[in-house]
């Protein structure tokens, strides 16, 4: 047993070294980074500054960062943080589950079981489960937009008479090119532990890395004669165009999940119980490691076990506590086939659906009202629901010991969110 343990104890101290070293670091963490090292240009030193005589023009894309277009990178950034916050977690148990019939450990279920989708069945009094995985996602896209082609818009401040484009060089755009590569990789512990036949107590430790590229290309669109906004140069030969770019990365606990299940009934073919999880805001928001707020969701679920078949519905309810992120309505259909005695197929499909509109949305068009009325786009990330779809297939192969190895992929169905490709999963399952 201390054998199956010891990679447990390896992978926690190494997720408290990782956890130490993030607290040590500076006081301007990777999402900080992000917004002053890919919006800053030039010997300024300051985002959307520009290298002009500041009392002239150099400060008038500045107020741009505190007016709607700051959404812009707070949408960018805040995708990020969710993305390493809301990572599958592995189902509460896998492997064989038990009851007790008179003293006696009778089996309940046949399949090792899902491995993100929740069964009924919880793992019977007195046992005890370990697992272990890791995730890896490479992200590509944001609300569709591509994550090497993202393009920002910044306005000119607006004068005393709050009309866009009036004196004629506020119609001067700055418009941002943004290629950013994100990869986040999370490896997680977790335990259960059934305290009855009915009901399981669970943690989940993640420890996560997020790493980040970004280089973005501004470029001054002046309106009428004259640039009067440039990033250097003067008026006869003025420089339009700068670049910059930024590498970073950060490692540390992420946000802890706490789960208990109840389970309300099991028969030899059906069987019903309920799931809730609190997900805590243990990993740094400013470091892209957590959400930054408290999650509380809620799963009905109903399991069926035909033969060596078992279909699975997940149906509950997520609670956002924070103003920018929606709460969802969740939706879970899965199932288990055995194969062999050693090896289970599992295949689901998982949505959520947003249920309310959040803070952290887009913005409008900028609106110029002279020479003439005319819209411009703050980006061309489109604003849409965060609606999720994905479909997920893996298998879930049993070794000596009753030891459970796994492997799962996760293929995104709609274009909502920060989202990959392909999220792949590996990892192992101790029951005791």
């Amino acid at each position: 047993m201390l054998r199956r343990i010891a990679p447990f104890v390896f992978i926690f101290a190494l997720t408290t070294t990782a956890a130490q070293e993030v607290q040590a670091q500076s006081s301007s963490g990777l999402k900080a980074r992000i917004e002053q090292e890919l919006f800053t240009f030039g010997s300024c030193g300051e985002p959307l500054c520009l290298d002009v005589d500041p009392s002239l023009h150099g400060n008038h894309f500045k107020p741009a960062l505190s007016s709607g277009n700051a959404a812009v990178i707070q949408f960018v950034t805040n995708a990020i943080g969710r993305a390493a916050a809301t990572v599958p977690l592995s189902a509460t148990s896998g492997g064989a589950t038990f009851s007790f019939v008179g003293g006696v450990p009778v089996r309940t279920s046949t399949s090792a079981g899902p491995i993100f989708g929740e069964r009924s069945q919880t793992l019977g009094r007195g046992r005890f489960f370990l697992g272990m995985s890791g995730t890896g996602i490479k992200f590509k896209s944001l609300n569709g937009a591509p994550m090497s082609a993202l393009e920002l818009n910044f306005q000119h401040a607006t004068g005393d008479n709050d009309i866009l484009g009036d004196p004629i060089f506020e119609n001067d755009i700055m418009n941002l090119k943004l290629a950013m590569d994100v990869r986040v990789v999370v490896g997680t512990i977790s335990a259960t532990a059934g305290l009855t036949d009915f009901i399981d107590i669970g943690i989940a430790v993640p420890l996560v890395r997020t790493s980040v590229t970004g280089q973005s290309t501004a470029q001054m669109l002046p309106f009428g004669e004259g640039a009067f906004h440039r990033f250097g140069g003067d008026n006869v030969d003025p420089v339009l165009r700068a670049t910059t770019s930024m590498t970073g990365s950060a490692s540390g606990l992420g946000d802890i999940a706490a789960r208990l299940k109840i389970n309300f009934g099991q028969g030899e073919t059906m069987g019903a119980a309920v799931l809730g999880e609190v997900r805590l805001p243990t990993g740094e928001e400013e470091n892209l490691l957590g959400s930054g707020s408290t999650q509380v969701r809620v799963q009905a679920i109903y399991s069926a076990q035909l033969g060596t078949f078992s279909p699975h519905l997940n149906v509950g309810y997520l609670v956002n506590g924070s103003e920018t992120l929606s709460d969802k309505i969740l939706i879970l259909g899965a199932f288990d086939n055995l194969l062999t005695d050693w090896a289970t197929l599992a295949v689901g499909f998982e949505g959520e659906i947003q249920v309310n509109q959040t803070s952290g949305s887009l913005p409008e068009p900028i609106v110029f009202g002279v020479p003439y009325t005319r819209l411009i786009p703050a980006t061309n990330i489109p604003n849409i629901q965060t609606n999720l779809l994905r479909a997920s297939v893996g298998g879930k192969f049993t070794v000596r010991e009753g030891t459970v190895l796994f492997a799962n992929g996760i293929f995104p169905l709609t274009a909502a969110g920060l989202q990959p490709d392909f999220i792949w999963t590996v990892g192992m399952d101790f029951p005791f």
